[in-house]
């Protein structure tokens, strides 16, 4: 399906502005690094100020998508971006004071976060639907995800050259894009609110508990394979004495945003389930080649294979968390699901992190490995469980 299809559905303004409401949230965790390590000049803390903020990140996640189902997701947005705002310049003034302080701070900047990428999803869904749609709705997830993947591809590079002015400079820049692109972002393209007005109660619709607990561990052992080559590709460059080999990162990132953007182009007889179950096996596979050709080849090449099995899975992760979920709390679902990258990242680096000071390159790779053949004992068991009871993955 052409992409120049979702022009006519949601407009060329929402692409640009879309795109930019992203990056905050890119951009975010490097800002509160640079920042706080030169507040304390201690990378330890900085760290783990960052680890605060990716855990507050993933609990204040559900929260935005709860109220989003509640309130309607323009009302939720907008003051999601304008409280984020607040974080930032409560994060900035606690980065004269005490290292307690910068830690609240910064944990106050995730639980705030605005969930552009969840929202944005949710609101494909319906958007596709209102227009008599809904064969779109891979289209606008694949380049979801592809737009995902290239913000965190261009956040962490615009970090890095704003870094050179001076320590303050990612987190000024991150406000400004919270105010100029988030915030109207939320203003202009979210959902009203949409209030159903009955004279009895009405019990809200259960979210399917085991499904969706599976889709949110597939997340998270997606976002531990990031995380573990995130450390695997730092510690590579460290060992080399070339700090530009962590641009390898980027290669990751644009291999996996064009695999990403392919996969509107797949069949619709490839199912949802199918997609996840043949993700995951690819998604192993592009591990094993980076764990083997890391040590055999060359890690830049082996990144480079690597790198287009990792959108396609999430893509069929979002896909499969769009129709498990009712309508009234898909954003909820969304974000829960979403939760998972996070923690994820944070576990990854954590464990990569361990291994790579005894192993170097491999042990933060096998991290990876491991994360990955997690993910796919978990969409095989899901599989079978699903043939045998019939009753979630369509």
């Amino acid at each position: 399906m052409s992409y120049r299809s979702l022009l006519c559905v949601a407009g060329v303004g929402f692409f640009p502005l879309g795109f930019l409401a992203r990056l905050p949230y890119a951009t975010s965790a490097l800002s509160t690094l640079i920042l706080l390590q030169a507040s304390t000049r201690s990378y330890a803390f900085a760290g783990l100020a960052c680890a605060a903020q990716s855990i507050a990140i993933a609990v204040g996640g559900p929260l935005v998508g709860a109220l989003a189902d509640r309130h309607g997701h323009r009302p939720v947005g907008v003051a999601a971006a304008l409280a984020n705002f607040g974080a930032w310049a409560a994060l900035l003034a606690a980065s004269h004071g005490t290292r307690e302080g910068m830690l609240a701070a910064a944990a106050l900047v995730g639980i705030t976060q605005p969930q552009v990428g969840p929202l944005v999803r949710v609101h494909w869904s319906r958007l596709v639907r209102s227009h008599d749609k809904p064969h779109l709705l891979a289209t606008a997830l694949a380049y979801g995800a592809s737009a995902d993947e290239m913000s965190f591809v261009a956040g962490p590079a615009l970090v890095g050259l704003l870094a050179s002015v001076g320590p303050l400079a990612p987190a000024a820049v991150t406000m400004s894009l919270i105010v100029a692109s988030t915030l109207p972002f939320a203003l202009r393209h979210a959902h009203r609110t949409t209030r159903r007005h009955s004279s009895g109660k009405q019990e809200k619709p259960r979210l399917p508990r085991r499904p969706l607990a599976v889709m949110f561990l597939a997340m998270v052992a997606m976002g531990a394979v990031f995380g573990a080559v995130q450390t695997a590709v730092t510690v590579y460059a460290d060992t080399i004495g070339e700090p530009e080999a962590s641009g390898l990162l980027y290669e990751l990132g644009i291999g996996s945003a064009l695999a990403g953007l392919a996969c509107a182009w797949l069949p619709r007889r490839f199912s949802p389930r199918a997609r996840y179950v043949s993700f995951a096996t690819a998604l192993f596979a592009g591990m094993l080649v980076l764990f083997v050709g890391a040590r055999l080849a060359s890690l830049p090449v082996a990144v480079a294979s690597a790198s287009f099995t990792i959108a396609p899975y999430m893509i069929s992760l979002y896909a499969l968390t769009e129709r498990l979920a009712p309508a009234e709390r898909a954003t909820i679902a969304m974000t829960i699901l979403c939760a998972g990258g996070p923690l994820g990242t944070a576990a990854g680096q954590a464990a990569s992190g361990s291994l790579a000071e005894s192993h170097g390159v491999d042990g933060a790779l096998l991290v990876a490995l491991a994360a990955a053949t997690g993910a796919l004992l978990l969409a095989l068991s899901a599989f079978l469980a699903d043939r045998r009871r019939k009753v979630w993955i369509a």
